[in-house]
């Protein structure tokens, strides 16, 4: 078979392929799409911290461009020059500026914020202006820091009062009172656990048992007759009612006898004079009793 390429020309071709492809990776994984057309503009940056090639370009959230060239500008010192390439149907409008923000985890941005009140644009090629965020330890060195400086004293005066309570004595008596009280409570419920398992049962043995007679007992008041009962009970008081009636009234001789005075006097009268006759008698015998002898 005829060979229409020599190898020299296939490694060549091979190299210049792979060159090819690891150029369009690279820029895919930077984010960069070569096939689409993109205009560039220069931004000048007092500070670029944080700040890295390939970092993307927001406009009120939305990514479009990303940063392509990063250089110091020797003629005007302090100004860094920042090369960014956005999509062409991106307008910037003149007056807008650029700011670097840095994100907890994203790390630096480019945030554009266009002056949307005018009518005229950047041309391709022109340089907006830029401005610098604090970054996120430049806020903590400003703000959190002069705080917590201001507290270290406080904090100090807080130490030394734990200090204090902790090598006080009052400190070590409390803590073996409470552990001679966790020990009595440790013993307390351990008899409360005895208590529970022998006495409680039998108890509840006894409640269940009487519980069962009053239901026993409680069935029998059922089963009575409660009504006849009580008409009984009705009769008893109304004949006792009756008794007392007759035992007030003057119409027979117990009434008589329990309120009539003068039966009562007549009474005590007779027993009187037979009490007398009788001394009579003791004392003088021979003049109720004859005795003759023969």
């Amino acid at each position: 078979m005829k060979k229409y390429f020599s190898k020299e020309t296939i490694i060549a071709l091979v190299t210049l392929i792979s060159l090819g492809l690891l150029y369009f990776g690279l820029n895919y994984l930077k984010g960069s799409n070569i096939f689409k057309p993109t205009n560039l503009y220069y931004v000048r940056m007092p500070d670029v911290s944080e700040l890295q090639l390939s970092n993307p370009v927001y406009v009120d959230g939305f990514k479009v461009g990303l940063v392509r060239a990063i250089t110091y500008d020797f003629q005007d010192s302090g100004t860094i020059v920042v090369q960014i390439s956005m999509d062409k149907k991106m307008k910037v409008e003149t007056g807008s500026i650029v700011e670097i923000k840095t994100g907890l985890t994203s790390g630096a941005y480019l945030n554009l914020k266009l002056n949307k009140y005018v009518s005229t644009y950047y041309q391709v090629g022109d340089t907006i202006d830029g401005i610098s965020e604090k970054g996120m330890m430049d806020k903590i060195s400003d703000n959190i820091l002069p705080q917590f400086e201001s507290m270290l004293p406080r904090l100090d005066s807080i130490l030394r009062g734990i200090q204090f309570l902790v090598n006080h004595p009052a400190l070590a008596q409390s803590l073996e009172q409470l552990s001679a009280t966790t020990s009595n409570l440790e013993s307390s419920t351990r008899q409360l656990n005895l208590l529970l398992s022998k006495d409680i049962p039998p108890i509840i043995a006894n409640l269940n048992q009487v519980s069962s007679d009053f239901t026993i007992v409680s069935s029998q008041f059922k089963q009575m007759d409660l009504n006849a009962t009580l008409q009984h009970a009705d009769q008893a008081l109304q004949n006792l009612d009756q008794m007392t009636l007759k035992l007030n009234s003057k119409d027979n001789s117990l009434g008589l006898l329990l309120n009539d005075r003068s039966l009562y006097n007549h009474l005590d009268t007779t027993f009187v004079n037979a009490s007398n006759l009788l001394l009579d008698l003791k004392q003088n015998p021979k003049r109720y009793v004859h005795f003759s002898v023969f």
